[in-house]
């Protein structure tokens, strides 16, 4: 584990192995040990770069609104530190929000783009809702609100199949500071639309999505893609397919970084 200072916040990541630059990105209450099992696989042919964003992991808060902007600063700080001028990233969940913050304002940085289980589109009015409930929700009951989250994030035939797994990342996720939890929601809920950007950036981008994800809705999450370049990639169970899908994942995202 290395670290940096970005505007008095200690920033944690990992740097493994040699090659082109991959920047791996974890979802809301996770942290980059979501990436422990795709490391190893990676770092035989990349240089494959893993970080804790705000208020995750061992990476501190940065205030009380952390935006996806903030985000993609601390990560563009990390990118400086270790001298690297291009980088394949792949964003889940809240770091694809990341990446495509990244993309609009570091865009000669990006040389492939994977949202994974992620979206381009902004909040509609009933999530912004949801978030804010979900803000008081953290803030009332810590435990029940993390240990719920984190089951809702898979598809509901995996929950039993899965359970110890569920399990691992709950307690990881519980580590989450509150001030993260709430900072990163306040982000998440004022994120502008970034569908644009999958029409008009030259970089090669994937969409993996699973058919049965509870958080975003297949139809309209894909239906960003509609006449873009972008590929998609489907898998048939829910929102964290790093898990539910793990091998399949593993070689989708192998053969993206090959073509590139």
């Amino acid at each position: 584990m290395k670290q940096i200072q970005f505007k008095n916040t200690q920033i944690s990541f990992s740097d493994t192995g040699k090659g082109t630059a991959v920047v791996l990105l974890h979802g809301f209450l996770e942290n980059k040990s979501m990436w422990d099992f795709y490391i190893p696989e990676f770092a035989k042919k990349n240089r494959v770069i893993a970080i804790d964003l705000l208020g995750h992991g061992s990476t501190e808060c940065l205030g009380y609104v952390q935006t996806m902007e903030d985000n993609a600063d601390a990560v563009h700080a990390v990118l400086l530190e270790l001298r690297i001028r291009k980088a394949v990233f792949v964003g889940h969940s809240m770091g694809g929000y990341v990446t495509l913050a990244f993309a609009e304002l570091y865009p000669d940085i990006i040389k492939g783009l994977v949202l994974l289980n992620s979206s381009a589109k902004a909040d509609s009015d009933e999530r912004k809702i949801n978030r804010d409930r979900a803000i008081k929700a953290v803030k009332q009951s810590f435990m029940n609100f993390v240990s719920l989250s984190i089951a809702n994030l898979f598809s509901e035939s995996n929950r039993e199949r899965l359970s110890s797994e569920i399990e691992h990342v709950k307690k990881d996720a519980l580590k989450t500071p509150l001030q993260g939890i709430v900072a990163s929601l306040e982000g998440m809920k004022i994120r502008p639309d970034r569908e644009i950007l999958l029409h008009i950036t030259p970089f090669p981008k994937l969409l993996i999505l699973g058919k049965k994800d509870p958080v975003l809705n297949y139809e309209e999450t894909k239906d960003q893609i509609e006449n873009t370049a972008v590929k998609l990639v489907t898998f048939p169970d829910g929102h964290m397919s790093h898990i539910e899908n793990q091998d399949e994942l593993l070689n989708v995202l192998l053969a993206f970084f090959k073509s590139i």
